[in-house]
Formats: C-alpha cells, sequence, structure tokens
C-alpha cells in the first residue's frame, strides 16, 4: 500500500506556489505602480497581492491531498 507523507505534500505545494507566486506578485507590483502613479484605486491590486501572499498558509490547514491541491488561486495563472 502507498501511504502519502502529508507533511511533505505540504511542502512540495506551498514550494509550487511560491514558484508561480513570483511572476504573478511581480506583475501586480507594476500594475500596482501604473495605477499609483496614474491616481488610479489600488484596493483591488492590494487585495490580490494579500491573497497571493495567504495562499502557502492555507496549505497548512489541508488535511488532505485533494484539500491540498484546492489550495490555488487563478492570480497564480495570470502572468
Amino acid at each position: 500500500m502507498i501511504t502519502i507523507d502529508i507533511s511533505k505534500a505540504k511542502d512540495i505545494w506551498k514550494d509550487k506556489i511560491r514558484v508561480a507566486r513570483k511572476p504573478a506578485l511581480e506583475k501586480l507590483d507594476v500594475d500596482y505602480m501604473r495605477a499609483n502613479e496614474s491616481g488610479s484605486d489600488t484596493t483591488s491590486i492590494v487585495a490580490d497581492k494579500q491573497t497571493l501572499r495567504d495562499l502557502p498558509s492555507q496549505v497548512d490547514t489541508a488535511t488532505t491531498t485533494d484539500e491540498i491541491k484546492a489550495v490555488w488561486n487563478d492570480l497564480l495563472d495570470k502572468q
């Protein structure tokens, strides 16, 4: 029988999130600077950045591999 080390799976998924999150955060940083320079509202950009920052900690509460994999956000796919 194959068993999965949940702790190790969490670490792997958090690393995957961090790799995908880096370019997404960089893009949001540019979007924020542009919005700030033009006087546009930055509220949604700030919220998106916080969402991305919170993803790794959400993995910690997962108890199954399906719950771990469910911790993802479409922002990670937009670069």
